[in-house]
């Protein structure tokens, strides 16, 4: 009974401040809309030039199809010579495909052109992606030249995509933008929590109370947890009804490494909160704890490149509560499986979870005592 009061105060605090129910509640939902359209590995309206300094029908018909192609936009034709460097120097492009007569190799060489692509490097993911596309319009419209002659490729590997059939990054980003934003909304909760009892000269009020030490942890937690499962509902109902990511598995999956993500992440928090002195410290220290956490979990870039660049950081990926509730999500989302699927993950952040519960409570009892 002592411990609901607890609770109820903590959350009468929260909502006694209506400018912080609009951060709690409102801000995830703008910026999951907001986010959802922004962070996308999709790549679409690449500005292009085209030089064609070939007279082939050929040439016109692979840039028709360029210009046709929502994947690009063609800003610039020019049948003359250009400084193909100084054009992507000045930034107004991200490529510059050129069209020359062939020297005449092989049967239909006469009628084909080389095409030379050159791409601005400077943002690496995009340019791939971007070359690749042109490859792939130039290869479509070679195989249909050759099938009007009666002639196949003899081998060509074909993609059967599972899951994710339209390739929408967006079904992928979305769920992983609910974790991030659950772990921002509940760790700045926490992290504030006893630094803002001391700054306030409340925190030996609580300690004379008969509360004991556990049921002080346990309440200074338990509204964080209901304002982050609360805010989850919320962006699982944005990122299904806005961007029509289908939901494939169980919501009580979902709740369930939910919590057990909290256990571990709070408890995380509250050692925070107890280490720092003022809430400025608490703000640098959840800060720099959300760009690590983000970074190492998969969410922007594959952990196989870390694994492959920098193999000793690899340990951190594995200590990250995160990358395993993202990975869970999507398994729900996207593939639709069980815990028979996942259960390494859940036994993992099970593991962090109750580590880092211990560690933050061993560390809480200490803070009282000082």
């Amino acid at each position: 009974m002592r411990l609901f009061y607890l609770v109820k105060k903590e959350i009468l605090e929260v909502v006694r401040q209506r400018e912080l129910l609009v951060l709690l509640f409102l801000a995830p939902l703008i910026q999951i809309i907001i986010l959802g359209y922004v962070i996308t590995t999709d790549i679409k309206n690449v500005p292009v030039e085209v030089v064609n300094l070939s007279n082939s029908r050929a040439a016109a018909e692979i840039l028709g199809r360029l210009q046709a192609s929502p994947l690009f936009r063609v800003v610039k034709v020019s049948d003359r010579p250009e400084q193909a460097e100084e054009v992507l120097r000045r930034g107004k492009v991200r490529a510059v495909v050129e069209f020359r007569d062939s020297p005449g190799r092989g049967r239909f060489a006469w009628t084909l052109p080389e095409v030379h692509i050159l791409m601005d490097g400077i943002d690496a993911n995009s340019s791939q992606i971007a070359a690749g596309y042109v490859n792939g319009i130039i290869k479509e419209y070679l195989q249909e030249k050759l099938r009007r002659v009666g002639l196949e490729i003899p081998a060509e590997a074909k993609a059967l995509i599972r899951y994710n059939p339209r390739l929408r990054s967006i079904n992928t980003m979305g769920p992983g933008i609910v974790a991030l934003l659950l772990t921002v909304l509940s760790m700045f909760i926490t992290a504030f929590s006893f630094v803002r009892e001391r700054e306030q000269h409340t925190m030996d009020t609580l300690l004379m109370s008969r509360l004991k030490p556990i049921e002080i942890f346990v309440g200074k937690a338990m509204p964080a947890v209901l304002i982050g499962l609360l805010d989850m509902v919320l962006g699982i109902a944005v990122v299904i009804l806005w961007f029509r990511i289908p939901l494939r598995g169980s919501v009580l999956y979902l709740f369930l490494a939910s919590l057990l993500y909290l256990a571990a992440i709070l408890s995380y928090a509250l050692i925070i909160s107890t280490v720092v002195v003022n809430q400025s410290q608490a703000m640098f220290f959840t800060w720099f704890s959300l760009v690590l956490f983000l970074l190492l979990s998969g969410f922007l870039t594959p952990l196989e490149s870390i694994r492959v660049r920098a193999p000793a950081l690899m340990v951190l990926t594995e200590v990250n509560p995160l990358r395993y509730l993202i990975k869970i999500i999507r398994e729900i989302f996207l593939k639709g499986n069980g815990p028979g699927f996942f259960w390494r993950d859940l036994a993992a952040l099970a593991g962090i979870a109750a580590a880092l519960t211990s560690l933050s409570l061993m560390n809480f009892k200490r803070f009282i005592s000082k």
